[in-house]
This record gives structure tokens, sequence and C-alpha cells, in this order.
């Protein structure tokens, strides 16, 4: 008779197994189908993700059910590392993103966002031109801006001020309004910036590839935005934890139990 923790542990990475085969077969057409940049650097991490839940929960699904000590005891050291870099990254995620909140604007439905605010260390990663470059790219691909362009294409300026925009729509698709320029469109703005010290007054362009992808703002705007998605990301780690340290620990019962069979030449009492 099979003893109840090698049991669920079996049971466990045949689940595992099978989720791991869309999540690999997912990352295999990125790879053969990507065409942006956004695509294209989504594909290795899912690959990767996918080969490792496979090779896991095989390791883990032999060991359990065939008695296989050695490959449990693989199992639960890519287990244990599982369990340590979630801790980190949990910890890391509430850390970085501890500084950074939107600035309320007079009569403005939106809040505007500061790249200056957010922590020294999610700021040098938007402001390296070439992660930089590939996160413009994919804010362009999703047609953020255009997206906001659509729906409020008729629209007043009043209207639109009333409208609660997005971090990146904030940042990305309007100038600041301290720049002082005269709403025509969501994406199109007129006149001469009244606040020179700001430099994304500058930067604004009303050429559609352009706007404000190059601003400050833009870039607190997607820092904000990963903030918030951070947030929800470390709060389900936290539930994740909690269930990987009782897996890791029924794992350990079923090693022992493989051991202590081992030991003595014969099946189980």
């Amino acid at each position: 008779m099979v003893r109840f923790s090698n049991n669920v542990i079996g049971i466990l990475n045949f689940i595992t197994f099978v989720l791991s085969i869309p999540i690999l077969g997912g990352g295999i057409w990125l790879a053969n189908r990507a065409s942006t940049d956004c695509e294209k650097f989504l594909e290795k991490p899912v690959i990767a993700i996918g080969v490792f839940l496979m090779v896991v929960s095989i390791a883990g699904l032999i060991g359990a059910c065939c008695r296989v000590s050695w490959l449990l005891w693989v199992y639960l050291l890519a287990m244990f590392l599982l369990i340590v870099l979630l801790f980190c990254f949990t910890v890391f995620a509430f850390v970085v993103t501890n500084k950074g909140v939107g600035e309320v604007v007079s009569n403005r439905g939106y809040k505007e966002y500061r790249l200056g605010d957010y922590s020294n260390w999610l700021q040098k990663r938007v402001e390296n031109t070439a992660n930089w470059k590939r996160i413009r790219s994919c804010i362009i691909d999703a047609k953020v801006c255009k997206s906001l362009a659509d729906e409020s294409v008729n629209k007043a300026a009043d209207a639109f001020y009333k409208e609660n925009l997005s971090p990146i729509q904030s940042g990305c698709c309007k100038p600041p309004t301290s720049c002082g320029f005269t709403y025509v469109s969501p994406i199109m703005w007129n006149g001469t910036a009244t606040d020179t010290s700001n430099t994304d007054c500058n930067s604004w362009n009303n050429t559609q590839s352009q706007l404000c992808y190059d601003c400050n703002s833009c870039k607190a705007g997607v820092l904000q935005n990963l903030k918030h998605d951070w947030r929800k990301v470390a709060a389900v780690n936290i539930v994740m934890l909690i269930f990987l340290v009782i897996v890791y620990s029924v794992g350990c019962c079923a090693f022992r139990n493989n051991r202590h069979d081992n030991s003595y030449g014969k099946g189980y009492p």
C-alpha cells in the first residue's frame, strides 16, 4: 500500500506536468509567431517556466510513485530553491515598490506621475536606453494611446479632463498639465509651453509615433503600473509560498518513506 504522502506528491506533480504542457506549447508558439518586441521578450521566460515545471514534476512524480529516492531528492532541492527565490522576490517587490504615488491635479479626474518619486532601482531600469526602447515599443504595439484617442475622439476638453486615465495613458498619451498646452484631442495639444523647467514639455510631439513616449512622465506612468502589478503578484506569492511550504513538507515525508523502504529492502510495512 503506497503511503499517503507519496500519493499526494504523485497527484500534485501529475497535475503540474499536465499544466506545463500548454505553458511550454504557448512559449514555442510565441517563438514561431512573435512579430513584436513584446512577444519576443515573453517567449524565452514562458519556455523556461514550461520546461522547469515539466522536468521538476516528472522528477517528483517518478520519485514519489516509483520510490526513486535520488529523483525525489532532486525534486525537493528544486522546490527548496523555488521557495527561497519566491520569498526573496516577494520581499524585493514590496521594498522597491514602496515609493511612488500619483499626484492629484486640480480640476482633473486623472493623476499625473513624476519619475523622481519612485525608487532609484526602478528609475535606473527605465532610464536605461535599451530597456526603455523595448518598453516604448510595447506601449506603441499595445495601441494604448490610439485606443484612448478612439474612445474620446468627440469629447470636449472639460469632458476629457474628468476622465479617469490609467497611469500609462496619463503619462504617455498627453503632455503634463503644467506645460499649459491647449487641448484639441486626447493625443493632440497645441500652444507654447508655460513651464520651461519641465523637460517633458519639450519632449511632447503631436506625431502619433512620438507623443510623450520619451517623457519622464511616461516612464513614471510605466513604473506606477508596474508597482500596482508587482504588489498584486507579491500578494499572490504569499499564498503560493504557504502552499509550496506545505507541499515541500509532504515531499519530505515521502522522501523519508523512500529511504525507510530502501533501507529495509522491502515494501511498505
